[in-house]
């Protein structure tokens, strides 16, 4: 698997218009796949924005390596200059390979991004909607359902940035306004099905994948 690590330019137009609109951010993240990425090949991000600098970054975790060059040209000033990221910043953008080592019973700490929805049946018996779950109380059930199915069981959790995030589908001539319940979920999980869980974190958890949801970050338990 491989993870990047992009930090936006919030001046450029094309940053400012695609944090408002998901699916013009997915179309560039794909670009970076030139194409062979199939619907078997995963591709997960989440934008997060730091609370100090305003300033916002991408993660990008893909089972393809991806080629980002088309974004470092001069001319696109798309991504922000190693000059004025945050400290610590090496390199813009950042990618690396992993692979997580999960055993059973190991304790992590995680962070997701996700769109919390149980689908309504329609009257009309056609194919039910999802909609938003907006108590924290329920929200809190999603995750431990979605996380008791991925193989791993919630310790705690707390909520934080919860939005509704907007966006613009255009299909030929048409086009669909649609909004999302974004969610952030921070917290500890305990590993009982590694293999599970490992393939839960490479598919996504909840809906709305392909527009930043669903990509779950694990990392040890700071000491």
């Amino acid at each position: 698997m491989y993870l990047s690590r992009l930090i936006l330019n919030p001046r450029t137009r094309q940053v400012r218009s695609e944090l408002a609109n998901p699916y013009e951010l997915h179309r560039t993240v794909m670009h970076a796949f030139a194409g062979h990425a199939t619907d078997d090949d995963r591709v997960l991000f989440r934008l997060e924005i730091s609370p100090r600098s305003g300033i916002p970054s991408l993660l990008v975790q893909s089972p393809l390596e991806p080629d980002w060059s088309f974004l470092t040209t001069p001319e696109k000033n798309y991504l922000l200059l190693v000059t004025d990221c945050p400290p610590g910043v090496e390199s813009n953008p950042a990618v690396k390979t992993f692979m997580l080592g999960l055993r059973s019973g190991q304790t992590l700490m995680f962070r997701l991004l996700a769109n919390p929805t149980v689908k309504k049946d329609r009257e009309d018996k056609k194919q039910g909607r999802r909609v938003g779950l907006y108590r924290e109380e329920d929200q809190l059930k999603w995750l431990e359902r979605k996380l008791e199915m991925a193989g791993a069981r919630l310790v705690l959790a707390r909520t934080s940035n919860e939005y509704k995030l907007s966006g613009e589908r255009k299909h030929e001539d048409e086009r669909q306004d649609l909004s999302f319940l974004s969610v952030q979920f921070d917290g500890l999980l305990t590993v009982h099905e590694p293999k599970k869980l490992l393939a839960a974190m490479q598919s996504g958890i909840g809906s709305g994948k392909g527009l930043g949801f669903g990509l779950l970050s694990l990392a040890p338990v700071a000491q």
